[in-house]
């Protein structure tokens, strides 16, 4: 008896912790979401207008094609039509094509392709994916794949080749995503931008050892680590079961959930600089959105255990819900652009970002995969 009552008090003392993060109701997702994505598009209401922070950039780019994943994210579990009329409308302005044309091997122009790609698995058009296509083939037919010197292009590029492959059934796509992912992951500054020993990637090379961040740890950049998480959850959703390298993406992808797990912040949010909270530390929208995306994905996928990763998950949306989402819409603590904890600084409540697209993008991301998990 005594043995049944410790044990008991055990499983209610795991139960306790599951749930002692309010758990939201589906509605409150969705409406938080409606209410994120409706501050974008109404104070973005013109999708062919440029940004203009420091140069002129096409709307395009990769800042918007974040937000476009995210909104195709919102419309896959609410699919209001002035949802798919505003990427379609997007896309169309830019005749489905990329900044710098089809000969571009810079993963930021590729970005938007996602979004195409998606857009022509709801109304199939050869013109739609033909410049995409044609960009990712020179990738597949050339013999390069040191393109992805920065982690942030691995979630840029690498699921438009998981797209094409599983559109495609063609293998040589998956293979050379592959190539890509190794060079970056195990090659790349001579010795790779991923540390397996602590699970974590390393921004790019100006960042391996001997740099380090005040403390003496490694510099660990939150939003790049998130890039690099939310690639491994798209590609997994793609590829096929047996596809041959699937078994290291999944144990990559669990390597980095025991990282991020670890150093999840009391608040629920994540630090802009993982390993060291007193370096610009604070609360981080962007990377602590990427990473509820991608523990809610393992969890609804069976790749985490619910019950060690719905906490985290929880209290990665309760802080988001309760100190990032303000009642218009608009999201704080959203870190600017940039390579590494100090840029775009200082991140608050009220600062808005030089862009706020790729910020609601991570954020319908990670929303919509709750909504799943509820």
């Amino acid at each position: 008896m005594r043995r049944y009552i410790i044990i008991s008090a055990i499983m209610a003392g795991i139960a306790g912790s599951a749930n002692s993060q309010e758990l939201p109701g589906r509605r409150e997702v969705l409406n938080t979401m409606v209410k994120v994505n409706a501050y974008f598009m109404e104070k973005y209401a013109d999708y062919t207008q440029p940004s203009n922070v420091g140069r002129l950039r096409p709307s395009n780019i990769w800042t918007r094609g974040v937000y476009y994943e995210g909104l195709m994210a919102l419309h896959q579990i609410f699919p209001r039509e002035e949802y798919y009329k505003y990427a379609l409308d997007w896309a169309e302005f830019h005749k489905w094509g990329m900044r710098n044309g089809n000969t571009t091997r810079n993963a930021d122009d590729q970005c938007c392709g996602q979004t195409y790609i998606d857009l022509y698995k709801m109304s199939p058009d050869p013109e739609k994916i033909r410049n995409i296509k044609i960009c990712m083939d020179m990738l597949v037919n050339t013999p390069q794949v040191n393109d992805w010197t920065w982690i942030d292009a691995i979630q840029m590029g690498m699921p438009v080749f998981a797209q094409l492959g599983d559109l495609y059934k063609d293998r040589r796509y998956f293979e050379k995503m592959y190539q890509m992912y190794d060079h970056t992951k195990t090659k790349q500054g001579n010795t790779g931008l991923y540390n397996p020993k602590e699970g974590l990637w390393w921004r790019d090379a100006d960042f391996l050892p001997p740099y380090k961040e005040p403390n003496g740890k490694n510099c660990y950049w939150s939003r790049g680590n998130g890039w690099v998480y939310a690639a491994l959850v798209r590609v997994l959703y793609l590829i096929p079961a047996n596809e041959t390298h699937r078994p290291e993406y999944i144990a990559d992808f669990i390597a980095m959930s025991k990282a991020l797990k670890a150093c999840q912040r009391e608040d629920g949010f994540w630090n802009a600089s993982l390993h060291d909270p007193e370096n610009y530390g604070g609360k981080e929208t962007t990377g602590t959105s990427l990473f509820l995306y991608g523990m809610a994905w393992g969890i609804n996928n069976g790749i985490l255990d619910r019950k060690e990763y719905l906490p985290t998950v929880l209290k990665a949306w309760n802080a988001l819900l309760k100190d990032a989402v303000h009642p218009n819409g608009f999201l704080g603590w959203v870190q600017g652009t940039g390579k590494e904890p100090k840029d775009g600084q200082p991140v608050t409540y009220d600062k808005v970002p030089d862009f706020e697209d790729y910020g609601a993008g991570c954020f319908l991301l990670g929303a919509s995969e709750l909504y799943k998990c509820l």
